[in-house]
């Protein structure tokens, strides 16, 4: 009799048993983060603006602790063998075997009880009887905010209603308009009604509340006469189009509308101007603040909510370009001070990002930071001590470093208030595609803030410290037990000159497992060098992919070469009109010297691997160094730059056609000597799958032969799939022969 369950049990082990022992130590480096356990903490703070609690261990052994870190005390919140039977009373049954039943909870004022969902329910414990009784008054996700949609790009995060300051209402969108939901009784109430199709509120960029609670700025987007962009769905019965707007050469055909819309009369108040980011409101309501970007200017303007009028506070200049980081809708540009004192300002207007004090009527009051390392954001303001916390890079040799500092508000010389080596923070670039890990957490009081932190070779560790950077107590640290299992060897900084002999650049290098110097090893260069982020991972658990493909018996490399971001504006500022011509150089640069220092690596098996700007930059690396790369996999590449929104780098395509037509790897293609791989998710938008069609088009016209994988109604994330992964492995095993 057939015994489908056994059949495929037997198929499974089959398959294991065939793979080879490079093949399973290739698929189990994959898991690299989830083998690292503990020594990342996330804070939920307390009345008392001090205490906070913190879960460990996975779902079926989470223990949830209190720590006070006056008292340095820690505590266990739930008996969790007394609230399950707490819990089985309550639902008349044994419950399933686990540990906590519920994901997340809430204390309730004077933090006497907490609120949690237990099957679908609000209920109620008593934290010193552990009575529970279900919450008649509220529904499990009136308290909740609701998913209202997942963006078509990969990058920004997913949207979510918008709670108000008061804690009363939530903010969404639906078919085109505003709504309040009310967090009493989820009540829904129109605010706005007049969109229609293509033309209504958008929320991509969420609205922004006033402090008050009593306005809200919001966008209203005109898509009616947008640049579509056809998404051919392959897979349905009978293939069929969906149009979705892009940019192309840097023009939507878009138009946007910015409102202050009146919370409680409904009343909409238009803002002079069609373009610009909300930055903030003054904490008193009084002007909603914005940004204003041209290609070489930002106004940062202030707005009359009543009239909708505004008024430049100051300008901002540049001869090149603004760090994406600082233009982005969330960016941390702009932080208000307390009693309406003022605001700070972050600006590269000196070669670095620094930290400005203004007033609100425009005027400088002193600029806060004075070093030769870029600032990243601001992370605190204690505004009664006035300290201003704030992080950026920094470290003797090591400028990707993330650290802590503080300045007092009244100007002084920065302290740095952490001190081991490595990544004490995310990016700003990164942490708005909702990256979580190594970060500062400050305490409401100020008094104290968490540190977690590790760099490639330091495990994560989170420290809690005084406000003066004292270490108070190590709260956690990694278990990489079984993560160093696969990776013995540990990877190796270094630094390398870049093409023009005199710039330091730095990265990693990969080892196998097994690594024999007295071997020799084919190298692949994992790329991106696009101008929004770097590459190189800087924290332990950061680098699965790399440690992964390196135990194929690999040397792996990545390195940030010249034009990415965190080393300053004459850094970052070669690209300007220029993306695609220093970048390759760069790399080979590194690789050239590298291989003169280590004779393990083996110069005639080069390969390069990249996705999206890093595909752009792996096709590229073969068409401009084609003496130097065999091999090469481009997953998601962007091919030619001016059917893409790159003006903010490369200027108008009118004004720097030359620029255009040297970036552009469709008229590269008769250089091609190596092996490429093409690999596309027919459903992108980030880099939309025509790019691939366009360079294959090119190739078959030069004549040249190439690889190509298709991953059918696939978008942009499809390239970091396992299928994807897989692919990419066999293609650098195949002609690099490790």
């Amino acid at each position: 009799m057939y015994n489908r369950k056994l059949f495929l049990s037997i198929v499974a082990a089959t398959a294991l048993l065939a793979q080879s022992p490079r093949d399973a130590v290739f698929n189990r480096t994959l898991a690299l983060p989830g083998l690292v356990t503990g020594g990342w903490i996330e804070a939920h703070w307390m009345e008392d603006g001090n205490s906070f609690w913190f879960a460990e261990g996975g779902p079926a052994d989470s223990i949830v602790y209190k720590y006070d870190p006056v008292r340095r005390t820690k505590s266990v919140v739930f008996d969790v063998a007394r609230l399950r039977r707490a819990l089985t009373t309550l639902a008349g049954r044994e419950l399933s075997p686990g540990g906590l039943p519920f994901n997340s909870f809430t204390f309730l004022p004077g933090e006497k009880s907490v609120r949690f969902s237990f099957e679908g329910r609000d209920v109620i414990l008593r934290m010193d009887s552990y009575e529970i009784r279900p919450d008649p008054d509220n529904q499990a996700d009136r308290r909740t905010p609701r998913l209202l949609s997942k963006p078509i790009m990969v990058g920004p995060p997913p949207v979510y209603e918008t709670l108000s300051p008061d804690g009363l209402w939530f903010l969404g969108v639906k078919d085109g308009n505003l709504y309040l939901r009310s967090t009493a009784d989820s009540h829904i109430e129109a605010l706005t009604n007049d969109a229609v199709p293509g033309y209504g509120w958008d929320y991509a960029r969420p609205p922004l509340w006033a402090p008050d609670s009593r306005a809200l700025a919001a966008v209203k987007r005109d898509r009616r006469n947008a640049v579509l962009y056809p998404i051919l769905h392959w897979l349905k019965p009978t293939p069929d189009v969906e149009w979705v707007p892009l940019e192309n050469g840097g023009v939507t055909g878009e138009k946007t509308e910015r409102y202050i819309i009146d919370a409680t009369t409904k009343r909409q108040i238009r803002i002079d101007g069609d373009s610009g980011f909300f930055r903030g409101w003054r904490p008193d309501a009084s002007e909603l603040l914005m940004t204003r970007p041209g290609p070489k200017k930002l106004d940062f303007v202030a707005v009359n909510p009543k009239t909708g009028a505004t008024r430049v506070l100051f300008t901002e200049t540049t001869e090149s370009f603004f760090d994406l980081s600082l233009s982005l809708p969330n960016s941390p540009n702009f932080t208000p001070l307390a009693d309406n004192r003022g605001f700070l300002w972050l600006s590269e207007r000196d070669g670095w990002n620094q930290i400005y004090v203004y007033d609100f009527d425009g005027r400088p009051i002193r600029k806060l930071t004075d070093d030769p390392r870029p600032v990243e954001r601001v992370a605190a303001v204690d505004d009664q001590n006035g300290w201003v916390y704030y992080t950026a890079h920094g470290g003797e040799g090591r400028p990707y470093d993330f650290h802590l500092y503080r300045v007092n508000l009244n100007g002084g010389k920065a302290v740095r208030l952490t001190d081991a080596p490595g990544k004490h923070d995310q990016s700003v670039y990164v942490s708005y595609q909702g990256a979580r890990g190594e970060g500062i957490q400050f305490a409401p009081s100020r008094q104290f803030f968490l540190d977690s932190y590790s760099d490639v070779n330091r495990p994560p560790e989170t420290d809690l410290r005084r406000a003066d950077g004292t270490l108070v107590e190590v709260l956690s640290k990694a278990n990489v037990d079984a993560a160093m299992a696969l990776r013995p060897i540990p990877p190796e900084e270094f630094s390398a000159k870049a093409a023009d002999r005199q710039t330091d650049l730095y990265g990693v290098l990969y080892k196998p497992y097994d690594f024999d110097a007295s071997k020799k090893y084919p190298v692949v260069d994992f790329i991106y060098a696009g101008p929004q982020m770097t590459r190189v991972p800087r924290s332990f658990a950061g680098a699965a992919r790399e440690q992964a493909f390196a135990n194929l018996g690999i040397l792996f490399l990545v390195v940030d070469a010249r034009g990415t971001p965190e080393r300053g504006k004459a850094f970052q500022d070669v690209v300007y009109r220029n993306i695609g011509r220093y970048e390759i150089p760069d790399h080979v640069a590194v690789l050239k010297q590298l291989s003169a220092a280590r004779p393990y690596i083996d110069m005639s098996r080069v390969g390069v691997f990249g996705g999206s700007f890093g595909g752009y930059f792996a096709v590229r690396a073969l068409l401009q160094a084609p003496d130097i790369f065999q091999v090469g996999v481009a997953m998601a590449p962007i091919n030619d730059l001016s059917k893409g929104g790159y003006a903010t780098w490369m200027g108008p395509p009118e004004e720097n056609q030359e620029g255009y037509d040297f970036a552009s790897n469709l008229r590269m293609a008769a250089n091609l000597k190596g092996h490429l791989l093409l690999i596309h998710g027919t459903s992108d938008v980030n880099a939309p799958f025509a790019e691939t069609i366009r360079m294959i088009d090119a190739l078959e016209r030069a004549g040249k032969p190439y690889d190509l994988v298709l991953l059918p109604e696939q978008g942009h994330a499809a390239q970091n799939s396992i299928y994807s992964l897989q692919a990419v492995k066999r293609y650098l095993v195949e002609h690099l022969k490790p």
